[in-house]
């Protein structure tokens, strides 16, 4: 059997660098698209013409790619975030009644020791048989 342990702050904090950095190269992508989109030609002859077309074809089709790229990253910081605000809701609606179980438990210890059987929280000395 696998086990998953998942911390939802920590989840969320992942998420929120993961969408800083996606609109960090989005504002690198957005800055290079006019310069690389509609290159120039060096001369005026048909070699440097092919040679811009060429590099004009390159820049679009990163663009297009990188629009691509970007709808997947917001997907996944989505998906993220979501996922947080999941375990978070699970982890919230287990608490009561795990809770409730511990202090039925605890109750008859408590009246008798004055002290819980199960989660006072106290750690025995090492090697002290406590």
């Amino acid at each position: 059997m696998s086990f998953v342990i998942a911390v939802p702050e920590l989840m969320a904090d992942a998420a929120t660098s993961l969408a800083s950095i996606g609109s960090t190269i989005g504002a690198a992508n957005a800055a290079a698209a006019a310069p690389t989109a509609a290159l120039l030609a060096a001369g005026a002859d048909e070699i440097s013409e092919a040679v811009a077309a060429l590099f004009s074809a390159h820049a679009q089709s990163y663009q297009a790619l990188g629009a691509q790229a970007a709808a997947f990253h917001d997907q996944f910081v989505q998906a993220l975030t979501a996922g947080a605000g999941s375990y978070a809701a699970a982890d919230a609606a287990a608490v009561s009644p795990l809770q409730q179980l511990l202090s039925l438990v605890n109750q008859p210890f408590m009246s008798a020791l004055g002290r819980p059987l199960i989660g006072n929280g106290a750690d025995g000395a090492a090697g002290s048989g406590d």
